[in-house]
């Protein structure tokens, strides 16, 4: 069973920065294609990055490029977010999510092609 838990929530002024962390157990981390999204309340869960599970090809909704960072750890069997310069209209619940990817390559931006999710950390920022 696939198990993915967040962390690294919390509340921030504008402009401040967290980093996000999302650990994987029960699958062939390596094998995963990961990303995360965020929901704001009253909004549909929307992508904010992507990363592929063997070549680290990314992709970011045009909103946080230069700001957001996704990465993994493959030996820790953990991938990260790094926010930075947040905005207060950023304050979501942020979800980690992957699904099985034996390419390697790929970087998936649909919501609906995942799998597995996680619980979800609060993000909070205020002006």
């Amino acid at each position: 069973q696939v198990k993915l838990v967040e962390s690294g929530g919390g509340s921030v002024r504008a402009g401040g920065s967290l980093t996000l962390s999302c650990v994987v157990s029960g699958w062939p981390y390596s094998s995963m294609a990961t990303g995360w999204f965020c929901q704001a309340p009253g909004k549909e869960r929307e992508l904010v990055a992507a990363i592929s599970c063997s070549f680290g090809d990314t992709q970011y909704t045009d909103s946080v490029k230069g700001r957001f960072i996704i990465s993994r750890d493959n030996n820790e069997n953990t991938w990260y977010l790094q926010i930075n310069s947040l905005k207060p209209e950023e304050t979501a619940i942020y979800y980690c999510t992957s699904h099985l990817d034996t390419s390697g390559r790929v970087v998936t931006t649909k919501s609906d092609e995942y799998d597995y999710w996680g619980q979800g950390t609060r993000v909070t920022v205020s002006s």
